[in-house]
C-alpha cells in the first residue's frame, strides 16, 4: 500500500505566533524524531497549508505498521511522560485534532508534494457500504487522476483519539478527532483539489454533515 502501515496518527493544529519559532526548532529537533523512534513508527511527515482558507494550518501525519501500536506500551509510555520542551512547546498550539486511525484502504505508486485531507462523518448503519464504496470505487478514481500519487482512508478508534495522556490532560486546544478521513496526495495543488471533488461527490450520499476539506504543501519528512 502507498501508506507505510496498517495504522496512521492524524494531527491538525494552529501554532500561536509568539511559538512559532519554538514550535518548527521542537518539532523538527526533538518531537518528530522522538516518535520515529518509538518501535512501530515508520514514517512522520508534517505539512503546511497551502491558502487562508485551510484550517488549521499544520498537519502531521504519522504512520504506523500496525493500529495496535497507537495503543501500546511504548507510544502510551512516551505520551504519559511528555518532555520539559514538549510541555512548553504545545503551550502555543491551537485547534488541536488528533485521531488514531486504522488506514482500510491505500492505493496508489508513493508520497506526493501536494496534500488534501478531508475530515467527515458517515451516516449511522452505513459504515461498511461506505468502506466498500470508499475502497473499492472512490479511491481507484481518485488515483487515477493524473499526477496523484496515493488516496487513503483511515477510520478513527475514537476511544482510543479521545483518552487523555499527561501530554494532554491539561490542554484546552484539543478537539474532538474526525471519525474518518481520507488523504489523497499528488505532484500539485491542482490535481489534489480535483482529486478532492470526485470524492467527495462519490460519497455524498453516504454522509453525516459536510466535508472538511483542507490544502497542505509538504515541509518536513522524519
Amino acid at each position: 500500500m502507498a501508506l507505510a502501515g496498517g495504522g496512521a496518527v492524524c494531527i491538525w493544529n494552529d501554532i500561536a505566533s509568539e511559538g512559532r519559532d519554538e514550535f518548527y526548532a521542537w518539532h523538527l529537533s526533538e518531537h518528530m524524531p522522538e516518535r520515529a523512534a518509538i518501535p512501530g513508527f515508520k514514517r512522520s511527515r508534517r505539512y503546511i497549508a497551502l491558502d487562508a482558507a485551510t484550517k488549521p494550518e499544520f498537519f502531521t501525519l504519522y504512520e504506523t505498521a500496525t493500529t495496535s501500536v497507537l495503543t501500546g506500551a511504548e507510544y502510551l509510555a512516551r505520551l504519559n511522560a511528555p518532555t520539559s520542551w514538549t510541555k512548553t512547546a504545545t503551550q502555543a498550539f491551537r485547534n488541536t485534532s488528533r485521531a488514531l486511525t486504522t488506514v482500510r484502504a491505500s492505493v496508489g505508486p508513493g508520497a506526493g508534494g501536494a496534500l488534501a485531507t478531508m475530515r467527515f462523518a458517515i451516516a449511522a448503519g452505513r459504515e461498511q457500504e461506505a468502506v466498500d464504496l470508499i475502497a473499492a470505487r472512490a479511491l481507484p478514481a481518485a488515483a487515477a487522476v493524473p499526477r496523484i500519487a496515493g488516496a487513503h482512508l483511515c477510520v478513527t478508534d475514537r476511544n482510543a483519539s479521545a483518552s487523555k495522556t499527561a501530554e494532554s490532560r491539561d490542554r484546552t486546544d484539543i478537539l474532538a478527532a474526525p471519525n474518518w478521513v481520507i488523504l489523497l496526495e499528488g505532484c500539485d495543488e491542482s490535481c489534489v483539489r480535483t482529486a478532492a471533488e470526485n470524492v467527495e461527490r462519490a460519497i455524498g450520499g453516504l454522509l453525516d454533515g459536510m466535508v472538511i476539506a483542507g490544502f497542505y504543501r509538504f515541509e518536513y519528512q522524519c
